[in-house]
């Protein structure tokens, strides 16, 4: 079905054929349409969330289109049609000015988010599973612009501290796919994934680029307070601007942990409120492969959801597995050996590894492409 989510799309598609059959319409301002969409052939047509003059909605009602209202009231679009922005999410923060973060699209979408999850409501649970079923789509059109097969997530600990070597080492990792031709993805919030979101956003600069951004965001090491960590990383994005050419990369963050920031370095924003549906949907669209740097339960989860759609090949075909500092996932949080044994008899047994350091992970990688 073909998908129009432009005003400029609507009126190209009606001027070549007048007619919206299996077409989906989603979150337009119609208004000013009417008498378009009242000589069009709109039987089978799809009306998601837009806004619709009454005596047209009349029409295409009685023409057998189906329409899904607009839901007033949201702190959020659910029936969106692009993905996020760090600029959308954090409209209305002022740098310096920590209290402003609270007004903010992302902050106030978390705190709603809240009292749904409390009170249950029947009609705000259905708003955001529409928000999140958007979210998939507008993620789909995306992955098919950058290509499946290039995306290469990066999973580690929320908690790592922008003054880490670990913290680094996802730096260069992120710069260094990100220059191979790989689209990085994470989960977006602070710690391992927005280290690997700068890499990735620090790609298309000089190599000491790198060393001026960390000592930058070693003013604010940790996010929180989150006012602090977010002037120290708008200040990296002003120091050193993403060309509109350059490659980027996605952050699929959640609501469910909202006291998680969004990173500002992700080019596009997924934001889900599910977490289910986040976490699962970002391992699966990692063909390329996934890195897993340390991290602790929330990373050691998506190590075996990640083994999961492996060993069963839940997307026809194993993708890598590999662990950044092999001496963490094998002592410390000894999973990697866990996984050698279940993966013995099987294909991705061939693609899992580990090394401690950037380069034969782009390599590897590389290799298995």
């Amino acid at each position: 079905m073909l998908e129009l989510e432009t005003l400029e799309a609507f009126d190209a598609h009606l001027e070549a054929h007048n007619s919206l059959a299996d077409v989906a319409c989603q979150g337009l301002d119609l208004f000013e349409r009417s008498w378009r969409l009242m000589q069009a052939d709109v039987r089978g047509a799809f009306f998601l969330g837009c806004e619709i003059e009454p005596s047209a909605l009349e029409y295409v009602l009685g023409q057998g289109a189906c329409v899904f209202p607009r839901i007033d009231g949201l702190p959020f679009r659910a029936f969106r049609p692009t993905l996020y922005t760090a600029s959308e999410l954090y409209d209305g923060y002022e740098p310096g000015d920590h209290d402003s973060y609270e007004q903010t699209p992302d902050a106030q979408a978390y705190y709603w988010h809240k009292t749904t999850v409390a009170d249950f409501d029947v009609v705000r649970t259905l708003a955001e599973r529409i928000h999140d079923h958007a979210i998939d789509d507008a993620m789909r059109a995306l992955l098919a612009g950058v290509g499946e097969s290039n995306v290469v997530a990066i999973m580690g600990g929320h908690s790592l501290i922008r003054s880490d070597d670990t913290y680094r080492q996802v730096v260069e990792l992120g710069r260094s796919l990100t220059r191979a031709g790989f689209y990085v993805a994470t989960g977006g919030g602070p710690g391992a994934m927005e280290a690997a979101n700068l890499g990735a956003w620090l790609a298309p600069h000089a190599d000491e680029a790198l060393d001026q951004a960390m000592a930058m965001l070693a003013e604010a090491a940790t996010f929180e307070p989150v006012g602090e960590w977010l002037d120290a990383a708008f200040a990296v994005r002003a120091a050193f601007p993403a060309p509109d050419e350059s490659p980027s990369s996605l952050g699929v963050p959640t609501w469910h942990y909202g006291h998680e920031p969004p990173n500002v370095f992700a080019g596009e924003i997924a934001k889900y409120f599910a977490n289910s549906i986040r976490e699962d949907g970002l391992l699966a669209i990692a063909l390329a492969g996934v890195v897993f740097a340390p991290g602790s339960a929330g990373t050691i989860q998506e190590v075996f959801q990640d083994a999961a759609q492996n060993h069963y090949e839940s997307f026809g075909k194993a993708s890598p597995m590999v662990f950044l500092d092999e001496q963490y996932w094998t002592e410390t949080k000894p999973i990697y050996p866990v996984l050698r044994t279940l993966a013995a008899d099987k294909a991705y047994g061939e693609l899992l590894t580990a090394f401690d350091e950037p380069e034969p992970i782009v390599e590897f990688l590389k290799q298995h492409r």
